[in-house]
């Protein structure tokens, strides 16, 4: 983001603890009507970001247009930021096999599970860092299955000009609407492209309404495969999984450094991103823009609610800075 990003912020979140404001958190956030039009914006919608994870219903999409065959649960994890749990590695393993490799040829950055207890699980049967248990191996295993059914080189396809990341940024293009002018290198080593938050949730709200508007393609085999799987997309407790959990249709995913888009199966749409990057206000901001692009449930409520804490128990909360507009 430039230095005027940074100018423009407005408040998404505050974290009182006790009858004290503590902290602010700042971003910018945009949530699309159905029609694509603004119904609500903070901060400058068209600020230029990298979406990070929230990159991969548009990547899996561009992989499916390329010739990736995979439909429901394994497709659901080629668009996964995954916990790391054993039924997320089972169906690693299962995409890998298909497409007739192995973990050998992950070329994403060893790590350990994402997920805490899956950490700690692997740790004890003596498991290390490694490619597999690290949360973007679905959509490596996705890429490498994808460069199969092609007919393109696997050695090197984390290259910028490999013809499947080239099809990643052009996907990106079409569903966001924005030129990609930036580029660089994601966490798991794959190629990152730049966007902005209006584009980002433009095209979750395609994403998203696929299923009703584009039935067949790309864009509604992912819708579906992530409303059919959300416990693969995310993991136990992760706010990706409980969102769409919590309303059937919806297409949620996170990004690292405090990035979030979400469609609504109706087209509506929104994204944010946090400009400090940190991911606590994410839970709150997510349901109340929900909210305001009219998904409002005890459950969503629920999600949002963060208490801050003191010594065990509740002494405060981190809340949205706004919330729908009263009728």
């Amino acid at each position: 983001m430039s230095q005027s990003s940074t100018q423009t912020a407005a408040p998404l979140a505050h974290v009182v603890r006790g009858d004290l404001l503590e902290s602010v958190h700042s971003g910018h956030l945009v949530v699309l009507a159905p029609d694509g039009s603004v119904r609500f914006a903070l901060g400058d919608p068209d600020t230029v970001i990298w979406a990070r994870s929230s990159l991969k219903p548009l990547q899996g999409a561009a992989m499916v247009r390329a010739g990736l065959e995979l439909e429901g649960a394994p497709l659901a994890l080629a668009c996964a930021s995954h916990s790391g749990e054993p039924v997320h590695l089972a169906g690693v393993r299962a995409i890998l096999a298909g497409a007739g490799r192995t973990e050998a040829d992950l070329q994403n950055t060893p790590d350990l599970p994402l997920g805490p207890a899956a950490a700690l699980a692997w740790q004890l049967a003596g498991g290390h860092a490694c490619p597999l248990t690290q949360n973007c191996s679905g959509k490596h295993a996705a890429m490498l299955a994808t460069c199969v059914a092609a007919g393109w080189g696997l050695a090197d396809y984390l290259a910028v000009g490999h013809p499947l990341q080239l099809a990643v940024r052009d996907e990106i293009e079409l569903l966001t609407g924005v030129p990609v002018s930036h580029v660089t290198l994601d966490g798991c080593g794959a190629p990152l492209f730049s966007t902005t938050v209006l584009g980002l949730a433009r095209a979750f709200g395609r994403i998203a309404a696929a299923p009703r508007r584009e039935p067949g393609s790309p864009h509604a085999r992912v819708a579906i495969a992530m409303n059919a799987h959300p416990e693969l997309v995310g993991g136990t407790g992760r706010d990706a999984t409980l969102a769409m959990a919590a309303a059937p249709g919806l297409v949620a995913k996170d990004g690292a450094d405090g990035v979030y888009a979400a469609g609504l199966a109706d087209g509506g749409s929104l994204a944010f991103k946090v400009l400090d990057g940190a991911d606590r206000p994410r839970p709150a901001v997510l349901a109340a823009a929900l909210a305001i692009a009219g998904l409002d449930s005890e459950a969503i409520r629920e999600l949002g609610r963060t208490p801050v804490l003191g010594h065990g128990r509740p002494v405060g909360a981190i809340t949205a800075t706004f919330g729908p507009t009263p009728a």
